[in-house]
């Protein structure tokens, strides 16, 4: 079967496409024949932490496909079945998924929106829900709004009631983001949107704070936190790994700061993240409430292409690669 693999040298990360076997599912998994698959920015971006400088390894985190096989012990899914999850190796004609991640994709959707929903929307979970515990009237603050992650923050706190403040260095997709409900949107990449944030929420500040930037920006996402405010740190898009930390505010504004990674997580816990999603947000997906906001749809054989457009940062939502035949 066709693959592709991903490589980091130096500043930058490669991929090539090779000729594999085809996979046989373990205990516990099933073989999924391929049908689109999601970009994420941590792995096709050096420096962001899942691809390590390295031999090459399977490009691709979540996809969406139909069960080829199954491995020993699953039940409840049979073959033929349209599931989407994370898979490693994802962008290739077959890849490997654990049953217990494996999601039953709901009839609306397309091989293309459900291949993006996978990680993003568990990410977006474990922030705005399992950590974050975001409620109706709240205030999220997205700095990085127009990434998958942050569009599908925007998506989801809008379903639980919350109202949004996302910041941007293009007026024009802040603007885009209006009609996905964006309540406030500030055009800045710098660290200089408190004051902004502060008065729109009638000087409260936000309730919930998700940093896709990193670290050159965490000191001013401290700064607009609401008393008993809650700050996720999902990425760092500036490569910057250190930052200011106020201790005062820690202490008097009675915060809660939290990081967002299945790097260290076990099998189990990465699937308990699963069910959640599956409980608290697929629902909402499943009716219309919620509609993956999808940036580009590459062919197969335009990865590099896709990955170029990645690290332009040009896009909007996700960016997502269709397999041959889908």
């Amino acid at each position: 079967m066709q693959s592709y693999w991903i490589q980091s040298v130096a500043d930058q990360t490669t991929l090539e496409r090779r000729e594999v076997p085809l996979p046989e599912p373990a205990a516990g998994q099933v073989l999924v024949r391929m049908r689109a698959a999601g970009l994420n920015r941590g792995e096709i971006i050096a420096g962001h932490g899942l691809t390590k400088p390295g031999a090459a390894k399977p490009a691709g985190v979540e996809g969406a496909g139909e069960i080829a096989k199954l491995g020993a012990g699953v039940t409840g899914l049979a073959p033929g079945a349209r599931v989407m999850g994370r898979c490693a190796g994802a962008f290739a004609e077959y890849a490997l998924m654990d049953a217990r991640e494996a999601i039953v994709i709901p009839a609306r959707l397309s091989w293309e929106d459900a291949a993006g929903i996978p990680l993003t929307f568990m990410v977006v979970h474990d922030m705005l829900i399992a950590q974050g515990h975001l409620v109706a009237g709240e205030w999220l603050l997205v700095t990085g709004i127009s990434s998958g992650v942050g569009v599908a923050s925007l998506q989801t706190a809008k379903a639980l009631g919350a109202k949004v403040i996302g910041t941007s260095g293009s007026a024009d997709k802040l603007e885009r983001l209006q009609a996905a409900g964006l309540d406030v949107g500030i055009r800045t990449r710098a660290a200089d949107f408190c004051d902004a944030v502060i008065a729109a929420t009638g000087g409260k500040g936000a309730n919930l704070v998700v940093n896709n930037v990193g670290g050159s920006v965490f000191a001013e996402c401290v700064r607009a936190l609401a008393f008993q405010g809650r700050l996720a740190t999902v990425g760092y898009v500036d490569g910057v790994l250190k930052a200011e930390m106020d201790i005062e505010a820690l202490h008097a504004k009675r915060l809660t700061l939290f990081g967002v990674s299945n790097k260290l997580r076990s099998a189990e816990q990465r699937a308990e993240s699963a069910r959640g999603f599956v409980a608290d947000i697929l629902p909402a997906i499943a009716d219309g409430r919620i509609r993956p906001m999808i940036d580009r749809v590459y062919a197969f054989d335009e990865l590099p292409a896709a990955k170029a457009r990645m690290e332009s940062n040009a896009h909007l939502g996700k960016i997502v690669v269709r397999m041959q035949d889908s």
